[in-house]
């Protein structure tokens, strides 16, 4: 199954600024949310972002919060729970979920639309927690719910679809 860009949406899950540093390989996982975003923004896919409880952790991450077209201020840490649900827009069907911490927003986030029916590829090089294990865990357990595990570049030409595409070597230069 492909993933379509005009059925999809990117939700990144709480990369915040004052949270990144403690991620695992925070700045690469922040780097790879930035060039999906990129890419998502290229192509018209919408861009949501999550901040669990921004007023207490701060807001997420400058590089990421200017490349969502909205950010959902959330409590629970499924984000369905807190808006995420309406944020969707008709027909997004297919979700690429990012960001962290993956064994516990991230994944209740992808359980909870799993459970909706919505179709959900975590992204693996997008998605941090502060130790790997639990990352890896999470990966696992989405898996088995029915999650698609997929990686940046194979979200991006997926979208793409075509080398002929009008915005290929746009893309190609965020890619390499």
């Amino acid at each position: 199954m492909l993933m379509n860009a005009n059925e999809a949406a990117l939700v990144i899950v709480d990369p915040q600024a004052r949270l990144m540093p403690a991620i695992h390989d925070g700045a690469e996982i922040l780097a790879q949310m930035g060039r999906i975003a990129t890419i998502a923004g290229l192509l018209g896919v919408p861009v949501i972002g999550t901040e669990q409880m921004p007023d207490k952790l701060g807001p997420n991450h400058p590089d990421i919060k200017r490349l969502c077209d909205k950010t959902i201020a959330k409590s629970h840490f499924d984000a369905c729970a807190d808006g995420l649900l309406p944020a969707l827009p008709t027909p997004v069907r297919q979700i690429v979920i990012a960001g962290c911490e993956t064994h516990i927003c991230l994944l209740q986030t992808a359980l909870s639309l799993l459970s909706r029916g919505y179709q959900v590829w975590p992204l693996l090089d997008a998605c941090g927690s502060r130790k790997t294990m639990d990352r890896d865990a999470a990966f696992t357990r989405m898996t088995q719910a029915g999650a698609r595990p997929v990686t940046v570049e194979m979200v991006a030409y997926e979208w793409l679809r075509d080398s002929r595409h009008a915005l290929f070597r746009e893309v190609l230069k965020l890619i390499k």
